[in-house]
């Protein structure tokens, strides 16, 4: 008995694998646009789309970006100026596109852009801290999805969101995490949407990620800025060295950082080229082996997992 189980395991992860591997076809015939081409991932993605024959639209915020992208990639690629902040912007690139891909649609929208904001104690920020991360992460993607879809359901073709184990777990203060996790219920509520249209939506969760987004320089002097401008008392509960302190801590977290950004890049590939794509994909081995495993647990056990790595509070019961 034990041999017929383990023989059908095998032959279902055969199965799994080789339905992975379905590819479809005719890919120099389609097009992707893809949001904040200037850097990072979605620079890579753009790159690697261009030389896999799809013709590539690429969303960059600025005109140098624009022109360094035009400057690596073939004849194809197309760059457009977009601010996804910006309605008008974006209603005038989502014609400019239709006007580009004419009867066969949009085969593949890859909601990139993002920003970090600020990563600060919630009790350090006021409402307009969180707003930035929020314009763009969240209001930026549902704006460019909504004005994009008509052509992506003429395509029949697929909506690639780039979310984050922030959306999944919330590691800090700020309005990262929250816009994240409200990507990921705007991505479920699209995917059951857009079935019936044979449109597959997926969602990609990195870990960290050693790119402009995740640059520590900026982060602690963004954190630094909103020390400098504190009530007394709140400086009191947490002490002057707590900044110091927490920089301390990161550095032992530098190994999780991944430097490889084509490991989130190979999972928009195979979310924009498999016939059988998947709903969700993890990308780096933090991600994989510690933040979503944590996110499962019991909020008593993240809660222990992560305040671990929180710097102890110099007196939390100053007023």
């Amino acid at each position: 008995m034990l041999f017929w189980v383990l023989a059908l395991l095998i032959l279902c992860s055969f199965l799994w694998n080789y339905k992975g591997q379905l590819k479809v076809a005719n890919i120099t015939d389609k097009y992707v646009f893809i949001t904040g081409c200037d850097t990072g991932f979605g620079n890579l993605a753009a790159r690697t789309f261009d030389k896999k024959g799809f013709h590539v639209i690429a969303a960059c915020l600025t005109e140098s970006g624009s022109t360094a992208l035009k400057a690596e990639t073939s004849d194809r690629l197309h760059t457009v100026l977009l601010d996804v902040t910006d309605p008008e912007n974006v209603k005038r690139a989502a014609q400019w596109v239709k006007n580009q891909v004419g009867e066969r649609g949009l085969w593949g929208l890859i909601n990139n852009a993002g920003v970090l904001g600020v990563l600060a104690p919630t009790d350090w920020l006021t409402v307009e801290d969180y707003r930035e991360p929020i314009e763009v992460n969240l209001f930026g993607l549902i704006n460019v999805t909504l004005n994009m879809l008509p052509l992506v359901k003429k395509a029949r073709g697929r909506v690639i969101n780039v979310s984050s184990i922030g959306g999944r777990l919330a590691f800090g203060g700020g309005g990262y995490a929250p816009s994240k996790y409200a990507v990921e219920g705007f991505n479920d509520s699209l995917r059951r949407d857009m079935k019936a249209f044979g449109v597959h939506v997926s969602c990609i969760e990195p870990g960290l990620f050693k790119t402009e987004l995740s640059d520590p320089v900026r982060t602690t002097e963004k954190k630094l800025a909103i020390w400098k401008h504190l009530p007394s008392d709140i400086k009191q509960q947490y002490g002057e060295g707590y900044i110091e302190k927490s920089l301390d801590k990161l550095k032992g977290t530098t190994s999780f950082v991944n430097a490889d950004l084509s490991l989130v890049v190979e999972c928009m590939d195979h979310a924009l080229t498999s016939v059988f794509p998947k709903t969700r994909y993890t990308a780096g081995k933090d991600a994989k082996t510690f933040w979503i495993p944590v996110s499962h647990m019991p909020a008593v056990l993240q809660d222990f997992l992560l305040l671990k790595q929180k710097v102890e509070l110099a007196n939390p019961k100053a007023v």
